[in-house]
């Protein structure tokens, strides 16, 4: 019969509940232990960093390692019935005992003279060691426990001198010394004592439990820390924290200078055998309350919780199988730990099992093994692969590809990919052969390496080409676009492209786009831009500018202007690398793209050189273009412009071109007569401003009442509004005429206004200008000495000469002496040079 399991989670049910990751691993004691436990059974233990210590119920004290092996020669025969409880100093030298048989034994595990063995006739359930006990020159000091707490020490003399630390508070059923401190429990709770200051810290009472005695439970202590005590006694836990006391405090009153904080207390739902730090967490060994149905005990539980002020919250629970466990009660297990290590090792009487927080590897198993992949991945990536021995990246993340491709999680599987064969060529052109084996290598295609420098064998890329050829036409196009054409064969390609459209009926559209973009990357440019405009698609003019193909689509341009006239236009006009005489001659054809082409080429290059057949064109196509376009350019034949206007009728050009030509009367004529537009009427003769015009428009609006309104409205600034009321037939009926009247002479005497306010300003200017001559002529002029005669060009004035002339200046500026102008000359020889014959 194989051996039962060391620990079963509880977190498993028969509904398959997803389990939670264990925080311990647990290994079986084995080696010497079990031999020893088959003929007898374990009463205690205590571990060291060094070795540990198995007490027997037949009084026997072995000394194994930690793999469970005796250490020869250290087996101690120490008491007659059962150990009680052991005690190791700090170091690892010495081993302390004690037993109901009332003997304790102190061994040496180097020196047997300081071996001895005392007998105190009392049943003895505890001793603990002096943590020093080994230091050279110290007082060597242990406690013992029965009815009172007892100090011993042992001078250099070797003689022992008890003192009694406590006593009259019930039997002391369990001890722990750590540093200065020291706790024990008797039937009335936990004392914590200062062994410095000699002095109790205080005690931690125990409550009744209703139907229960707790002397019948083993009161388990344990030191965390220096200052941390952990106390799980019957069903309660309290985590105690040794403290100073503030120094008001310790002035106002005669107290000892710490004391025992209890900072959490809280119930379990089981019995509790043993108790333990775990980093931040407390591991707690329990027995069940509850019994099964034979009336035997259940399995004991490891449980790690985290604690709170009074509660605590259940993190992981573990059921061990212990051999024999069905026997036992929850004073027969016993826990004890290695606090530099975490690990922990339970003991039942025929059992020892070892359990130790899950390392890296541990942990990373426990993944794959419950098929948590991604989790095992991920610690390998957060650590970097760092402390882990027996695992990967690469290793963890194939079992993980081969589970999700054997799940058919395709998409995922080639995700997974980047994140484990990153650049690593040799693994992608390994494990894609997987993905192609079940036709999936459309899944890991947006993920495999596509950069030059990493590229895969080229193969694998012609693989996924082609599967996406047969299975997915509009991903085959996508990866042609987005690939680098150097990862595959071209031409291969193209073979298969047009192999398969030989068989296929649909979607070859797309497959004829693939092939207008392939046969652009082995630079068969005519054939691409043929396929394109087969199929009508745009991305033909990104071709032609990416590869500068003008020269190329002189024969394509009228299908290029029917597929995209707005971009055709756009790229002759960009390069101008066909010339517009080119251009014109090859849309001739069609004189609709001609307009488009000449429209949008008049705008960049107003140079005039196609108004001639623009204004044809403009006729035909665009006749709201038209006028505006006659009035700007300059640069086509007006007669010929009038002609097309008359051919097509449109009167508003017509109108436009006869007045340029100075035929103003016809112009006025159409106005009147075909366009019938009184308002555009006035405005021409406006414009033209001609007396003759305006008569012609009088004569032909007088026999019109509505006419003769607007012009009674309009003439009053530009003609003699005596001429037009003159010319109205007697009772004729003229619409509005009160305000037209009333208009017409507001303007008549405004234009008079303007008139006689113009003069003033013209005839005050005239005076002003006058006064302003006559003072400036008025003024004197100065005569420096730079200035020179205008005739013989010596200076007017010379401060040295003593010859004294008159100086004749004028209102030119221009200075001359006396002497240097002719006889009875008035004028400036400069301003008016005498003639020959005037001299």
């Amino acid at each position: 019969m194989s051996e039962p399991s060391v620990n079963e989670s509880s977190t498993t049910s028969d509904t398959e509940e997803e389990e939670i990751e264990p925080k311990l691993k647990y290994i079986r004691l084995s080696n010497d232990i079990q031999s020893i436990l088959l003929k007898s059974a374990a009463t205690c233990i205590c571990v060291h960093p060094k070795f540990i210590c198995i007490g027997s119920h037949w009084g026997i004290i072995h000394v194994l390692d930690h793999q469970g092996n005796n250490i020869v020669g250290k087996e101690l025969k120490a008491h007659t019935v059962g150990v009680n409880q052991i005690s190791i100093d700090a170091n690892g030298e010495f081993i302390a005992t004690c037993s109901d048989d009332g003997k304790i034994f102190i061994h040496s595990l180097f020196n047997k003279e300081n071996n001895f063995t005392l007998n105190v006739g009392r049943l003895l359930k505890t001793i603990s060691l002096d943590p020093n006990y080994n230091k050279f020159g110290n007082t060597k000091r242990f406690i013992l426990g029965d009815d009172k707490l007892t100090l011993y020490e042992r001078n250099f003399l070797g003689s022992l001198k008890p003192s009694i630390l406590c006593e009259s508070e019930g039997f002391v059923r369990s001890l722990c010394w750590n540093g200065n401190f020291v706790a024990w429990s008797n039937d009335t709770g936990v004392r914590v004592f200062d062994m410095t200051a000699r002095c109790s810290l205080g005690l931690i009472k125990w409550e009744e439990h209703k139907g229960l005695s707790i002397e019948k439970f083993r009161c388990n202590l344990r030191w965390s820390d220096a200052r941390t005590l952990l106390i799980g006694w019957v069903d309660t836990v309290r985590v105690c924290i040794i403290r100073k006391r503030s120094n008001i405090e310790l002035a106002n009153k005669n107290l000892p200078e710490y004391l025992v904080d209890p900072v959490s207390t809280f119930q379990t739902e089981f019995y509790i055998s043993g108790i333990a730090p775990l980093d931040q967490q407390l591991v707690l060994l329990g027995c069940s309350k509850e019994l099964d149905d034979d009336q035997k005990s259940l399995r004991p539980q490891l449980y790690i919780v985290e604690y709170r002020d009074n509660d605590y919250t259940d993190i992981c629970t573990d059921s061990l199988s212990l051999r024999g466990y069905k026997e036992y009660g929850v004073n027969d297990y016993h826990l004890d730990v290695l606090l530099e290590e975490n690990r922990f090792f339970i003991v039942a009487p025929k059992d020892v099992v070892v359990a130790s927080p899950y390392d890296l590897d541990d942990r990373i198993q426990w993944f794959i093994q419950h098929k948590k992949f991604e989790e095992a991945l991920d610690i390998l990536i957060k650590h970097d692969s760092r402390g882990v021995k027996n695992y990967s990246i690469q290793t963890v993340g194939i079992n993980y590809l081969d589970h999700l491709l054997f799940n058919q999680m395709y998409d995922k599987a080639g995700k997974l990919c980047v994140k484990i064969f990153q650049n690593q060529t040799n693994l992608w052109e390994e494990q894609i052969y997987k993905f192609a084996a079940v036709h999936q290598l459309r899944s890991v295609s947006p993920y495999i390496p596509r950069s030059i420098n990493s590229k895969l064998n080229m193969h694998i890329y012609e693989m996924i080409l082609y599967e996406y050829l047969k299975l997915d036409c509009q991903g085959f196009l996508n990866i042609v676009k987005e690939w680098d054409p150097r990862l595959y064969n071209i031409c291969a390609v193209i073979n298969a492209v047009l192999g398969h459209l030989m068989t296929c009926n649909n979607d070859t559209d797309v497959y004829l786009e693939a092939l207008a973009i392939l046969y652009s990357y082995e630079k068969k440019y005519k054939k691409s831009l043929t396929m394109y405009l087969k199929l009508k698609h745009k991305d033909v003019f990104t071709l032609i500018q990416k590869h500068n193909l003008y020269d190329s689509i002189h024969d394509m341009l009228p299908g290029l202007m029917d597929l995209d006239y707005k971009k055709t236009v756009a790229l002759l006009l960009e390069k101008n690398s066909i010339h517009p005489e080119t251009i014109v001659e090859l849309l001739k054809t069609n004189e609709f793209h001609l307009y488009r082409y000449l429209d949008e080429y008049d705008k960049k290059n107003p140079k005039g050189e196609y108004h001639r057949e623009l204004v044809r064109l403009y006729a035909i196509y665009d006749r709201d273009k038209l006028l505006n376009f006659l009035k700007k350019s300059d640069y086509y034949p007006i007669q010929e412009a009038l002609d097309i206007c008359q051919k097509e009728k449109y009167y508003p050009e017509m109108v436009y071109l006869l007045g340029i030509i100075g035929d103003t009367k016809e112009a006025l004529e159409l106005i009147i007569k075909e366009l019938k537009d009184m308002h555009h009427a006035i405005r021409f003769c406006q414009e033209h401003d001609d007396q003759e015009l305006w008569n012609d428009l009088i004569n032909n609006s007088v026999d019109k009442p509505e006419y003769i309104n607007y012009l009674l409205q309009s003439i009053g600034t530009y003609v003699d509004p005596t001429t037009l009321i003159q010319k109205i037939k007697d009772d004729t009926v003229i619409p509005g005429l009160k305000n037209a009247l009333v208009k017409m002479l507001y303007q008549y005497n405004l234009q008079v206004s303007v008139q006689e306010g113009c003069k003033k300003i013209l005839m005050s200017d005239y005076f002003n200008l006058q006064q302003r001559l006559v003072k400036v002529q008025q003024k004197g002029i100065s005569v420096i000495e730079e200035v020179v005669c205008g005739a013989c060009h010596r200076k007017i004035t010379e401060k040295d000469s003593t010859r004294i002339c008159n100086i004749m200046l004028f209102n030119c500026k221009h200075a001359f002496h006396d002497q240097c102008l002719p006889e009875g000359s008035m004028t400036c020889g400069i301003c008016y040079p005498l003639k020959k014959n005037d001299s």
